[in-house]
C-alpha cells in the first residue's frame, strides 16, 4: 500500500514538473498560424504512418528482498526473504524515430524546433495574429485543450 503511494506521489510530482518546463514548438517567422497547424498535423500523420505504434509489453526484474533476524527480549527468529514483482509496462519502440520523422517533415517545410517558456496568467505577452511575429523574451507558448500549441508574443 505505500508502494503505491510512494508511486503516485512521483507521478504527480513528475506531470507538475513536466507542466513548468519549456515547451517545445515549430516556428518559421513570418509563416501563417493556419499554414503552421495544417503543416505541423500533416507531418505528424505521415510520420505516424511511416512509424506506426509498435508497443511492445516489457517488465521489470523483480525484487528480492533477503530474510533478517529479528531479537526482541532474548528471543531471536528469522524472517524469510520475499520477492516483490517487478510491474509491467509498455513502450513504443517506434516513439523515436516518430519524432525524428516528424521533426525532418518540418524542418522540410522551413521550420525549426524551438523551446519556449510555458504561458502564465502573469505573462503581459499578447495573442498572435494571423501570423508568427518575431520572437522575443516576452514570447510564450501555451498547449490548448486540443491539443495544439500556440504562441504568444510581445509585441
Amino acid at each position: 500500500m505505500c508502494k503505491d503511494r510512494t508511486i503516485i506521489a512521483a507521478l504527480v510530482l513528475l506531470l507538475g514538473t513536466a507542466a513548468c518546463g519549456p515547451l517545445p514548438v515549430y516556428y518559421r517567422q513570418g509563416a501563417e498560424v493556419s499554414r503552421l497547424q495544417s503543416d505541423e498535423l500533416g507531418c505528424e500523420a505521415q510520420s505516424l504512418r511511416d512509424a506506426p505504434v509498435a508497443n511492445e509489453i516489457r517488465q521489470h526484474p523483480p525484487v528480492f528482498h533477503p530474510g533478517r533476524k529479528v531479537c526482541s527480549g532474548g528471543s531471536c527468529y528469522f524472517r524469510p526473504g520475499y520477492w516483490v514483482d517487478g510491474g509491467i509496462y509498455t513502450v513504443d519502440v517506434n516513439k523515436p524515430l516518430r519524432l525524428r520523422l516528424e521533426k525532418s517533415c518540418m524542418a522540410s517545410k522551413g521550420y525549426q524546433q524551438v523551446a519556449l517558456k510555458r504561458c502564465t496568467r502573469r505573462n503581459p505577452a499578447a495573442v498572435a495574429g494571423p501570423q508568427l511575429a518575431p520572437l522575443s523574451e516576452a514570447s510564450c507558448a501555451q498547449r490548448n485543450k486540443d491539443g495544439s500549441v500556440s504562441i504568444r508574443t510581445g509585441g
